[in-house]
């Protein structure tokens, strides 16, 4: 089979091919391509530049059609999984050991742990912790008071109590006193033994101890827990052990003189050596007083349980209108000692 030869173009074609090639030519020789390129360029930035596709552009990112593009592609699978893999590449993991074992990550560590609201933070859950346990069973002594004191005026053939009182009960008292006498007791038990290995060092007998040492020992212990009652009634109006339990001697804000205090302790210790007689008066009296109270005209009260604000707190408290102030115990002025405190409402019998 012969081969065809190609057929040839019409020669109005082949002009306006010669004259294109021709035209371009020229342009490229005279620089006429690139100002018309550089004029299109510039046309193009002046349209993208304007405001009318400024707010174009803006009425379709404020619309629902980029909403719609990302929430799907939140929703996606595939992102998804490409999410969980570029986490779980040892690229990440190479990052987050190299972030980790940086100077910057221990210096920010470092002034992390030294702030001092972190430390005022960890202060605060230690004794929060504490006094949520105080507060509990301070709760739970109250009403052992209220169940104390009915069944003593019944055996006693007295009136039930017709309004609840702020006084602290028999329960609260003897658990208070009980905690001093606990803290008492360890101050002692380190200063007795330091005690003893000085007598037997010198003395030379380790059998046992003289029984003049174990007399200068009671008498140490006994002057040892007067000094710790008569120091925290006046410093503090209270002791470790009824701070534990929310009572104290006299309204907020006042404390024992050590006059006074002393006066007390005395009249302490007459009112137990009597087989406790003297402190029958706890569960007996309207006020709750005994002997040692009457002594020295001071009352034993419940503290309202007011939780404490975080240290780092800047807040201030509202302030309250006359009214409130003047129902607020704490807002009240401090009675003189031999006064007797009224109570102060139903609130406080718990």
């Amino acid at each position: 089979m012969e081969d065809v030869p190609p057929r040839k173009s019409p020669l109005s074609v082949r002009l306006l091919g010669a004259g294109v090639r021709s035209a371009r030519s020229v342009s490229k020789a005279t620089g006429i391509d690139r100002a018309v390129e550089a004029a299109a360029e510039e046309a193009m930035v002046a349209a993208v530049e304007s405001e009318a596709v400024e707010r174009a552009l803006a009425r379709v990112l404020q619309g629902p059609v980029v909403e719609n593009a990302v929430q799907g592609a939140l929703d996606s699978e595939t992102v998804k999984q490409a999410l969980v893999d570029a986490l779980d590449s040892e690229m990440v993991d190479e990052v987050w050991r190299r972030l980790l074992a940086s100077d910057e990550a221990q210096k920010l560590v470092e002034r992390i742990a030294e702030a001092p609201e972190i430390r005022a933070a960890i202060s605060a859950q230690s004794v929060g912790l504490l006094q949520d346990v105080g507060n509990t069973v301070s709760r739970a002594a109250r009403r052992v008071d209220d169940g104390v004191e009915r069944v003593s005026r019944r055996v006693l053939f007295r009136k039930p109590r017709s309004q609840p009182t702020d006084h602290a009960g028999a329960a609260t008292r003897g658990l208070a006193f009980l905690l001093d006498g606990l803290i008492v007791n360890l101050a002692f038990s380190g200063f007795a033994a330091l005690v003893a290995l000085i007598v037997t060092a010198f003395n030379g007998n380790s059998d046992g101890m003289p029984a003049l040492t174990l007399a200068v020992g009671s008498l140490a212990w006994f002057a040892i827990g007067g000094c710790y009652l008569v120091g925290f009634w006046s410093l503090a109006g209270k002791t470790p052990g009824m701070h534990f339990l929310d009572i104290r001697i006299g309204p907020e804000g006042t404390r024992l003189p050590l006059g006074r205090s002393i006066k007390r302790l005395f009249g302490l210790a007459l009112a137990i050596f009597p087989f406790g007689i003297g402190l029958l008066g706890i569960v007996r009296r309207e006020d709750r007083r005994a002997w040692q109270d009457r002594l020295v005209g001071a009352d034993v009260l419940y503290e309202i349980e007011d939780s404490p604000r975080a240290p780092w707190s800047k807040l201030e408290p509202e302030e309250e209108g006359e009214e409130a102030v003047a129902a607020t115990p704490r807002g009240a002025a401090a009675p003189t000692w031999g006064q007797r405190v009224e109570p102060s409402g139903p609130s406080t019998s718990l």
